[in-house]
């Protein structure tokens, strides 16, 4: 195919058979920039939602993916859906709380692949549905810190010796838009949100020290996504009216949007960024 454009290219424009050759060696790097064939991607809380959404983006795009998710069962079933289309993919039981089944996870994947370059902290939680922050107890403010905050850094931490010896390790958090507006969340997660801020600020550290050792770190932070997780959130009507008047797109984003940008993260395409907070949220305001 590129061997007939190129040709046709050649006659309609008058191009030289250097200006060929070039054109289909700017393709060639390109299609490579792109590709994350050869390279082994970790994603936590990657069975449903935004997880399973990235984890078979990457794998579409190349990279075997080991995903993972506390429950046996739903392991299994994204497995099974995975492997019928064809990837190149395989996972494990996995609590991203528990700092013993986040050994496994990492020791495991770097046991059978030689290390990994891709990591995805994806794992989230706001048990009890806690709404305003006042009301969060003790309890719960520990279990929603030591989730979103404590095991993406620790995760990050252990899986480093694993990575970077590759070349192209690329840490990819996942925060959300309610991290730079808290206040939109006040009603709804208000301990959640500020977790995710934490993960903003944990994403410019990690990148200001992994940038010598050829580590980059990114987050990504959606907006309002349809997903499981995110329907108490997605289907109150304050919520709906909120996007009506700050949401440009008006509409809530889906899994796969989020996908493609995890992807990019994770490619030789954004091999210059790093520390970046990038927000895909419809065009809702993101500024502290």
């Amino acid at each position: 195919m590129l061997k007939t454009t190129t040709l046709v290219l050649s006659r309609r424009f008058l191009l030289s058979s250097q200006d060929v050759r070039q054109i289909g060696t700017a393709a060639e790097v390109a299609r490579q920039r792109r590709s994350l064939k050869g390279r082994v991607a970790v994603v936590t809380a990657s069975t449903d939602g935004i997880g399973f959404a990235m984890a078979q983006r990457l794998a579409v795009d190349g990279a075997h993916v080991v995903i993972s998710s506390r429950n046996q069962k739903n392991v299994d079933e994204a497995l099974a859906k995975l492997k019928s289309e064809g990837l190149s993919v395989s996972g494990m039981v996995c609590h991203a709380g528990v700092k013993e089944d986040r050994t496994r996870l990492i020791e495991k994947t770097a046991a059978e692949f030689g290390g990994f370059d891709i990591l995805i902290s994806n794992a989230a939680v706001n048990p009890g549905g806690v709404k305003r922050l006042l009301n969060c107890t003790e309890d719960v403010w520990d279990k929603i810190f030591d989730v979103n905050v404590k095991s993406s850094f620790f995760l990050a931490k252990e899986a480093l010796p694993h990575m970077e010896k590759r070349g192209k390790a690329s840490i990819i958090f996942n925060s959300s838009i309610l991290g730079y507006t808290p206040n939109c969340g006040v009603d709804f997660m208000g301990a959640y949100a500020l977790s995710k801020t934490a993960i903003l600020g944990l994403t410019k550290l990690m990148a200001m020290e992994l940038g010598p050792r050829g580590v980059r770190v990114n987050c990504i932070c959606p907006g309002l996504i349809d997903t499981r997780f995110g329907s108490a959130i997605t289907q109150d009507e304050r919520s709906k009216q909120i996007m009506q008047i700050n949401c440009p797109l008006q509409r809530n984003g889906m899994p796969e949007e989020m996908a493609g940008l995890a992807s990019f993260l994770a490619s030789d395409d954004s091999s210059y960024i790093t520390g970046s907070n990038i927000v895909a949220a419809g065009g809702i305001q993101s500024s502290f």
